[in-house]
């Protein structure tokens, strides 16, 4: 028992990982359904009554039960992973980018999960925090219903399904974390 529980705690390789992936999708294809958690706000919002005051949610949502439970699962998984999986919370990067983060102002990067220095509830209420929650929270927010999906929709789904739009919205999104990380970010860390 110990042994199976020190091979799950371990990362899994991408070959297992990315076939696992690949059987979900051709699952969710061949029932004629599309990945994508964004899309859980809107069954939400109608399910909570929202299609009384507005078009766009007025629908309905029981038809993606199934999306809500992936939801459900996802958080679940997720609890599970946290309490039970992971032994210690060290995250292994490299030296280069201990000193590349250490340079931009973070304390003990790889210390944790995330760092501490911007995760934090006190960090919200700095100027870094505002930034970095509020407005970059509403331009996801205003950036996944403008694309028509979230990443790992347009990303997973989408190119899955080899539509154009995913593809223009997944360049992107590489280009908008390109240019976040190597010119936006440098500039809020030292805030």
């Amino acid at each position: 028992m110990n042994n199976f529980i020190e091979f799950i705690q371990q990362p899994w390789p991408w070959y297992v990982a990315g076939t696992i992936i690949a059987i979900v999708m051709f699952a969710l294809i061949y029932f004629g359904n599309s990945f994508g958690l964004s899309a859980n706000f809107r069954n939400m919002c109608s399910m909570f009554g929202g299609g009384r005051s507005c078009e766009f949610f007025d629908f309905d949502w029981r038809k993606q039960t199934w999306n809500l439970v992936f939801l459900l699962g996802t958080v679940v998984g997720g609890v599970i992973a946290h309490y039970f999986l992971m032994p210690d919370t060290t995250i292994a990067i490299s030296e280069a980018t201990i000193a590349d983060l250490t340079e931009l102002g973070i304390n003990n990067p790889g210390q944790d999960i995330v760092p501490q220095d911007l995760f934090s509830f006190e960090s919200l209420f700095s100027l870094k925090g505002i930034i970095m929650f509020v407005v970059g929270g509403f331009l996801v927010g205003f950036g996944t219903r403008y694309a028509g999906g979230c990443t790992s929709g347009h990303a997973i789904s989408g190119l899955s399904d080899l539509q154009p739009a995913s593809l223009i919205a997944v360049i992107g999104f590489f280009i908008g974390g390109l240019i976040m990380t190597h010119f936006l970010l440098p500039h809020i860390l030292t805030l």
